[in-house]
């Protein structure tokens, strides 16, 4: 299959207070995606929401590796500059370790002042500081002894153990000009969610910076994710889907309110005439499959390189069962032809 999944994010429902099934319905989410044969299955991270979106993205994976057995298990993404580099490379190499090689580990900047400001974080700081993780990740994954000396971080030599079987890849996500380029002297790949004309001008930015680089195009992975509902009708599809898509819209916006807003999560407002006609200037795509595997071949076709496709269609909102229903059409109507 060419499709890959998420991103989950083991939010409660409005309303809601169980955590534990909340993560209980990730896992097996992340199970469901490896048997109806995803390629991967993709994480995402947030801090201090009241429906929990989820912070531990390495845990939740090491946990998704013991359930499963080949799928690429992706974060999408941790917020780098939120997390000690030191660390963050010991607890990859344990979820490495633990898959057997399946760990992708997408990384990304934030944009949450609160985040930053409750973790003592400088969010001035925050592109220098990716500079260095991204070069201090692969020396702590060698296994050699190294020492680091920068602006963001020191630390004496050191070798960091336990060592993962094999340099684990790093994608980038983001859609400035700036992370797509350090991507590309710095990653293995982007994470990108930006609409399809946008996406293909980030490809031009990091094709330039890999040509500067003599690095070959070919071996840089280009992760294209989106909102994808296959549906028999696309205006009866966007009404099954306006009101989850309404959720996690408004939800990003009420995430800094929400951290020290006591009781369960609330729904969210009332959708307006506007809002609606905002929500379909999102990377989403609703269409029949063909209409949708169409589409995204011409996205592939247009950006020159290998493109591969993540469905954003984990709805935190979703009941479980229906979720369950949406993969396995995601699955089998549109990944096989991708």
């Amino acid at each position: 299959m060419g499709l890959g999944f998420g991103l989950l994010s083991a939010q409660l429902r409005p309303g809601e207070s169980d955590w534990s099934q909340a993560y209980d319905e990730t896992l097996r989410a992340a199970e469901a995606a490896e048997e109806f044969g995803f390629d991967s299955v993709w994480t995402t991270e947030h801090h201090f929401v009241d429906d929990g979106y989820m912070p531990s993205l390495l845990v939740t994976s090491a946990a998704i590796a013991a359930r499963t057995t080949s799928i690429e298990i992706g974060t999408g993404v941790v917020l780098a500059p939120l997390h000690h580099p030191l660390r963050m490379a010991e607890d990859a190499a344990t979820v490495d370790l633990i898959s057997q090689g399946r760990l992708t580990l997408g990384l990304g900047l934030g944009w949450s002042e609160a985040e930053y400001a409750a973790f003592g974080a400088d969010m001035r700081r925050r592109g220098r500081a990716m500079e260095e993780i991204l070069n201090i990740l692969p020396q702590a994954w060698s296994g050699d002894v190294f020492e680091h000396a920068g602006t963001e971080y020191q630390f004496p030599q050191l070798a960091v153990r336990p060592t993962p079987g094999r340099p684990i890849p790093i994608l980038i996500g983001g859609g400035a000009e700036p992370a797509i380029r350090r991507a590309a002297r710095l990653a293995d790949g982007i994470f990108s969610n930006a609409p399809a004309a946008r996406f293909l001008e980030q490809v031009t930015w990091a094709r330039q910076e890999l040509e500067q680089r003599k690095r070959d195009p070919e071996d840089f992975r280009w992760i294209h994710y989106s909102i994808i509902y296959p549906c028999d009708d696309p205006e009866r599809g966007w009404e099954e889907l306006s009101a989850h898509l309404w959720h996690l819209t408004w939800k990003y916006r009420d995430m800094v309110p929400s951290a020290n807003r006591p009781g369960p999560p609330p729904s969210a407002p009332p959708l307006a005439a506007d809002q609606a006609d905002k929500l379909r200037e999102r990377a989403v795509i609703i269409g029949t499959p063909d209409q949708i595997i169409e589409e995204l071949r011409e996205v592939r076709a247009q950006s020159g390189v290998a493109t591969e496709f993540v469905a954003r269609s984990y709805f935190a909102t979703m009941a479980f069962d229906q979720q369950l229903e949406l993969m396995q059409r995601l699955a089998t109507e549109i990944g096989p032809h991708l």
